[in-house]
């Protein structure tokens, strides 16, 4: 029997031996507590500043070490998966994430801190792959798995917008090492639960894993997302700290594609990237992950520096945006039916750019009603988006090589959040800055003038610092050039958008839904016609068809003597065109 068809055999056995629907719960909790941790920190950044006074440097290690270790090691981790057992890697990282948050919640020093938050990236890295690989094993058909995807991606948009509203309640009533010792307790519950519930599976285990391929992508990642998150902080690209890491990164990636290409048992079957549904929906994911991001931490600093809200009161404004996620989810599994994944996602872009047309009536006062407004539209319709995307980047990978499949996706998610912060940031810096400019001129000094240009949270400290009526006119300048810059930053965000919408245009028009058989009954069929094949001299064993897709095709089973061959091998998910 080919190495294929033990793989697919050993996936549908997976499949029929779990109840899918307790596995999804148990995969949204993990999906839950990831997304959670993930932005859960950024409202506690004041209070980890006044008690551990970390240096600049430090303070920017606290809250990107996480981000980059997980990025970098998605691939290593998804890949490695694929050979040990998915299972057994989604183990491992939820018992190293509750060890890290425990470290992280007791930190006493900066450095504490960074490495505790670098485990929770490792930690993190071995969990979000397994999800999503483990979720397309268990629901073979596209039907239910695009169902499941939609709970499963209105978990991931719940779990990053709750953040910052748990974070800013545990913030204000306890103290910030709270934030991290939430996990502790899920860890508890998800661990044993995952021990008893999830099944058991891996790829196709033909050839070596490849130690140095899986190396170098982490390194390469963890290079290009370093110089990306550099250039978001404000630093000049061309600056050798951005630049070096940046390009290495690049030429360590270009390594590993080629590398991939020669060995005959490789990590990430690059192929995969010749269909243009899969290339089409990893680029629409960092399109929306742009978006998502970048708008977010924008909205962030416009609720709280320009409309004076709390942390708790930030988080709680943009409910409205998690509500609005979590009901394109919901409905993703039948509007991707009625609509096909072109439509979904190209018309969830467009829906998403009329959002960020319409916050650019944002001002100086707050119009909570507007805001909202645009919040819901925006959560709709870049959930839709990312439904879309991630339902048919799933359905074309090889069931064998789900591991690898979900690493790119999640590695393509984690790049379209760096480029987010890093591009719209810059834009949003470049806006902010010339309306600065000639403060000299009204007796501002240069020198505070200078540092107020930076951002506008520096901007107020200088204006406090300065006092009297040249520190309200520092003030109400900075302000009124924030909000000049916010609405460029949104324009530009809107013209990203409708081109994610026009590449859209390459995705299938149709959802392709080939039937599944009960792979129970069809298991018991094969079962005594393979034994007599394999204790009859004369006879053939039986072979699947080279389709790699085989959990998602229809197969038509006729009893012969020597040979049965699937009826057809069309199942890769996508449309006939």
């Amino acid at each position: 029997m080919t190495g294929t068809s033990t793989a697919v055999s050993r996936l549908r056995a997976a499949a029929d031996g779990a109840n899918r629907w307790v596995v999804l719960v148990v995969l949204c909790l993990s999906l839950l507590l990831v997304a959670l941790d993930a932005t859960v920190l950024h409202v506690a950044v004041p209070a980890v500043t006044e008690d551990l006074r970390p240096s600049a440097v430090g303070l920017l290690w606290i809250v990107d070490a996480y981000p980059l270790v997980c990025a970098s090691l998605l691939i290593l981790f998804g890949t490695l998966g694929d050979r040990i057992g998915r299972r057994r890697v989604l183990l491992f990282g939820y018992a190293l994430f509750g060890v890290a948050s425990a470290l992280a919640a007791t930190a006493d020093s900066a450095g504490v801190l960074i490495a505790a938050r670098a485990l929770l990236g490792v930690g993190g890295a071995m969990i979000m792959p397994a999800t999503l690989s483990i979720l397309r094993q268990v629901f073979p058909d596209r039907r239910e798995r695009a169902l499941a995807i939609g709970v499963w991606t209105a978990v991931a948009a719940v779990g990053a917008a709750t953040g910052p509203v748990i974070g800013g309640f545990l913030v204000e009533h306890y103290w910030w090492g709270s934030v991290f010792l939430i996990n502790i307790p899920l860890m508890a519950l998800i661990l044993p639960a995952g021990y008893r519930f999830l099944p058991e599976s891996r790829g196709e285990e033909e050839g070596p894993w490849d130690v140095l391929g899986a190396l170098t992508a982490a390194a390469g990642v963890l290079g290009v997302v370093l110089g990306i998150k550099r250039i978001g902080g404000g630093e000049g690209p061309l600056d050798p700290v951005t630049l070096v890491p940046l390009l290495a990164g690049a030429a360590l990636l270009v390594l590993f594609v080629r590398r991939q290409k020669r060995r005959t048992h490789p990590l990430i079957d690059i192929t995969m990237f010749s269909r243009p549904a899969f290339t089409t929906a990893v680029g629409c994911i960092v399109l929306a992950m742009l978006a998502l991001v970048g708008l977010e931490l924008i909205a962030v600093q416009y609720l709280q520096l320009v409309l004076d809200l709390s942390p708790l009161e930030t988080g709680l404004r943009l409910l409205p945006l998690t509500f609005a996620a979590m009901a394109a989810g919901a409905t993703g599994s039948y509007t991707l039916s009625r609509v096909g994944p072109r439509r979904m996602v190209g018309w969830g872009f467009v829906l998403t750019a009329a959002s960020v047309l319409l916050l650019t009536l944002m001002g100086q006062h707050d119009r909570p009603v507007l805001l909202t407004a645009g919040f819901v539209l925006l959560g709709f319709g870049l959930q839709s988006t990312l439904f879309g995307a991630y339902e048919s980047m799933l359905s074309e990978a090889p069931a064998e090589r789900a591991g690898g499949a979900a690493a790119i996706g999640e590695t393509s998610y984690q790049l379209g959040a760096g480029l987010g912060i890093a591009l719209l940031g810059s834009v949003m810096n470049a806006a902010y800055a010339p309306g600065l400019s000639r403060l000299h001129e009204e007796g501002v000094p240069a020198a505070a003038g200078s540092a107020a240009a930076h951002s506008l949270g520096e901007a107020y400290q200088v204006a406090g610092r300065l006092g009297g009526p040249m520190g309200d006119l520092l003030r109400d300048t900075a302000r009124r050039a924030f909000i000049d810059g916010l609405h460029v930053t949104l324009l530009v965000s809107a013209g990203l958008l409708l081109l994610g919408a026009l590449a859209a245009l390459r995705l299938p028009r149709v959802m392709d839904c080939p039937a599944v058989k009960d792979t129970r009954r069809e298991s018991a069929a094969v079962v005594p016609e393979r034994a007599a094949g394999s204790g009859t001299s004369g006879s053939t064993p039986r072979r699947e068809a080279p389709s790699l897709e085989a959990p998602d095709t229809p197969q038509r089973l006729v009893p012969r003597p020597a040979r049965r061959e699937p009826a057809e091998v069309t199942g890769s998910g996508r449309s006939a065109r």
